[in-house]
């Protein structure tokens, strides 16, 4: 008999697991339909020795000290910020758009105040900001937003910007300073000997017993469980009742080069030219030293694993419908990016697992003894 049953073994399921085994001493069950644990930030060594993720790159990022603390309980870090170059007009420039941006794209030598001034007189001003391209052009204006976004939004997403919902491309914030950084948060920072090795510490418990290359449908009846955990695809949980929720998916194209260095930074995105969105160079990311490189070329598509929710206001009215048989579930919690079909980065995922155990203890009939162990990490 276990007392909890958790399908999927990537970041809220795996975060789920440990502090259920390890703070209040539950028997889990962790299942994956796939033959590894870590879920889509799974990574492993190639045939060069290089560590490469192999569902494109995790770059982790957060604000939240109660997540990063977490995490460091089982991973060293290796400190490493991001950085993004796009290639447009036969230039590779930084992105987001920052002050180096626009003097290398003109030949201007602009000041901070000078470029805000800049992309002030470039802006179209939108009262009423519903879309991606509402977002940009109200930022900065048609002439970047068609060199850097559109295209790029059409190759991810397949939709043209003014279809998307603004969350989209709120995401890439404009910049008058010379921070060309991707990321501006607190701790950026990458598991020093990988994800997937973070994982296994985390899952390495007695009260965990991990069950890999198994849909959980094929197990239940043979399975003894008090609750269930699901962080997999909401809709397949009631077999597409209503319908399947769409997602865009990747294909990824490994290479090995025979050079020690392929692109000048970890990630380049090609917004207007090629079939692929960005291509990533791992080394970048591992600061491994190596006389090979290897990189990853992506490729959007519609069919294939469910990675990234389309911000639509008809698929959120969807999910809303599957949201309201979840409220009626007993014993069973959803959580995760495909679980609540939100576009979640990495931390957000493990803050709302963390999130989700403290509501879990709070259901125990004595918790008393356990919320001040778990306190610490009340995000």
């Amino acid at each position: 008999m276990y007392d909890y049953l958790i399908v999927g073994a990537g970041f809220a399921g795996s975060v789920l697991a440990e502090r259920l085994a390890r703070i209040a001493n539950k028997k889990v069950l962790i299942i994956d339909k796939r033959n590894h644990i870590g879920g889509n930030a799974y990574d492993h060594y190639d045939e060069a020795g290089i560590l490469v993720h192999k569902y494109g790159p995790h770059i982790f990022h957060t604000n939240s000290k109660d997540v990063y603390e977490y995490l460091s309980s089982y991973t060293e870090w290796r400190n490493y910020q991001h950085k993004v170059l796009a290639s447009v007009d036969g230039q590779l420039l930084p992105i987001p758009i920052n002050l180096n941006t626009i003097n290398k794209m003109y030949g201007l030598t602009l000041s901070s105040d000078d470029v805000a001034s800049f992309l002030e007189s470039r802006a179209e001003k939108i009262n009423d900001i519903r879309t991606s391209e509402d977002v940009v052009v109200n930022s900065v204006g048609r002439e970047l937003y068609e060199k850097f976004f559109r295209s790029y939004t059409k190759k991810q997403w397949d939709l043209d910007p003014s279809q998307l919902s603004a969350a989209v491309t709120a995401r890439i914030p404009t910049r008058t300073n010379r921070d060309d950084r991707y990321f501006t948060d607190t701790y950026q920072v990458m598991p020093l000997h990988g994800y997937t090795r973070m994982f296994e510490k985390m899952l390495d418990h007695k009260n965990i017993h991990i069950m890999l290359n198994t849909d959980y449908r094929d197990v239940l009846g043979e399975v003894n469980y008090k609750k269930m955990i699901f962080t997999g695809p909401v809709d397949e949980y009631f077999d597409y009742r209503f319908g399947k929720l769409p997602y865009r998916s990747i294909e990824f194209k490994f290479e090995t080069l025979d050079q020690e260095q392929f692109q000048e930074t970890g990630t380049v995105n090609y917004p207007n030219d090629y079939a692929f969105t960005r291509i990533t160079e791992f080394k970048y990311l591992s600061g491994q030293k190596n006389t090979k490189t290897s990189v990853v070329y992506e490729f959007p598509k519609a069919e294939g694993d469910p990675y990234y929710p389309i911000p639509k206001p008809d698929n959120a009215a969807l999910y809303q419908r599957y949201r309201e048989l979840t409220l009626q579930m007993e014993n069973t919690y959803f959580v995760g990016r495909l679980a609540t079909y939100k576009y979640y980065n990495m931390d957000q995922v493990v803050a709302q697992a963390l999130s989700t155990f403290k509501k879990i203890l709070g259901e125990m009939e004595q918790p008393d003894q356990l919320t001040s162990v778990a306190d610490g990490y009340g995000v």
